[in-house]
């Protein structure tokens, strides 16, 4: 039925070198496999076996990265193209040569190569410059989803940002979530985990006569200050023509652990001989007091802070002021003060104290506490209806005191 030879040869090829062996093998009617050479004669049904020995190098194994296999199948041949090399798509120099095109040195350039300088999804191992990269090298750009070194913003990867907006596990500086509190406190970006949606109620959807609805903010008031242009940054100074101060209110305690303070001497409607040394002695609860801060450089300068315990860390301070009479019913100026002194040492047995060392003229007098947290702001407790925190005392000091017995 078959006039002629057919010659086959089979090698199995591994991943190393290899000798293989073409073996004889007769279909009968002249088919014979294992010449060499395929032979178109007849010769009377005889068949001439030809043993030779092939040495076979196998290619290296084919690199996968991505969605792309590569393969290097021939000699000159450029894994160039598209799809190649990379992890991804699109992203190596000149076009669909992988094993066809011979003769070209292995050098190609192009567009979308493995070292990229452009913009718009390059997966890759490589260096990228450019926006919208996901690759495990370096990149410098936008939008960077890799485990590499990243100059850019909105960087999601596991390494080494310089940028803003960096979601990421690595060192950072600037705008990092979850890079721990310590990062979150030198970030510019305000984390969704602490804006406070209740700002953006104005309070009238239960409406009260004379209530005025609330300012609102979608952005926990980060850019309030300005709304008022004309005045200037609180930053840590007692500035006495007015300013915005943009430091959030801070921790607050529970009612458990809202402080007060009385005055033990002198007390109310008590008399003290004028122009004489007194010591102010006032006890204290609720408080861990002998915190205060620089008042010249960090006043009002940073939030309100709680003690393992939950109560306000700050100090106190006594103020004294002069009456026209002990009845007087008209305010006073509090610009104008007899005395005052901070009272920035820690209490010793629930009190503290303070000297008036030359004591005051006779007169009526008003003494009050002003208690404070550490940055001298007044102290915020939790709730609207509470006791006052401060005490005050109307005191007269009199030239000579009478004993009454």
């Amino acid at each position: 039925m078959f006039s002629r030879k057919i010659c086959v040869a089979f090698l199995t090829v591994a991943l190393s070198s290899f000798t293989a062996q073409a073996a004889p093998f007769n279909f009968g009617n002249g088919f014979n496999f294992g010449n060499s050479q395929c032979d178109n004669n007849n010769n009377g049904g005889q068949v001439k076996t030809i043993t030779q020995t092939v040495t076979v190098t196998a290619a290296p194994p084919a690199k996968t990265s991505g969605n792309v296999a590569i393969a290097n199948p021939g000699g000159n041949n450029n894994n160039n193209g598209n799809n190649n090399n990379g992890g991804g798509k699109n992203n190596n120099s000149g076009s669909n040569n992988n094993g066809g095109s011979k003769n070209n040195n292995n050098s190609n350039s192009g567009s979308n190569n493995n070292s990229n300088s452009g913009s718009n999804n390059n997966n890759n191992g490589g260096s990228n410059t450019g926006s919208n990269n996901n690759n495990g090298g370096s990149n410098t750009g936008n939008n960077n989803n890799n485990g590499g070194s990243n100059t850019g913003s909105n960087n999601n990867n596991g390494g080494s940002n310089n940028g803003g907006n960096n979601n990421s596990s690595g060192g950072s500086a600037g705008n990092n979530n979850g890079a721990g509190a310590d990062a979150a406190q030198s970030s510019l970006t305000l984390d969704p985990k602490v804006i406070a949606t209740g700002f953006e109620n104005d309070g009238q959807d239960v409406p009260a006569e004379g209530q005025v609805p609330s300012l609102t903010s979608s952005n926990n008031f980060i850019n309030f200050c300005l709304t008022v242009p004309n005045l200037p940054i609180t930053n840590g100074k007692q500035i006495t023509t007015g300013s915005c101060n943009p430091a959030p209110i801070g921790t607050i305690p529970s009612v458990d652990n809202m402080p007060s303070s009385k005055f033990s001497f002198p007390t109310n409607f008590g008399a003290v001989k004028s122009n004489t040394a007194f010591t102010i002695e006032m006890v204290i609860q609720n408080m861990q007091t002998g915190f205060f801060v620089n008042a010249q450089e960090n006043y009002f300068a940073a939030p309100q802070q709680l003690n393992a315990q939950g109560q306000i860390q700050g100090h106190s301070h006594v103020v004294i002021e002069l009456l026209s009479a002990i009845d007087q019913t008209t305010t006073t100026d509090p610009k104008k003060f007899a005395f005052f002194k901070g009272l920035n040492d820690a209490a010793v047995g629930g009190k503290l104290t303070a000297d008036v060392t030359a004591g005051l003229p006779a007169g009526a007098y008003k003494l009050s506490s002003i208690n404070a947290a550490a940055n001298h702001q007044p102290v915020i407790v939790p709730i609207a209806q509470h006791g006052s925190l401060d005490d005050a005392v109307y005191v007269s000091l009199l030239p000579s005191l009478v004993l009454i017995s």
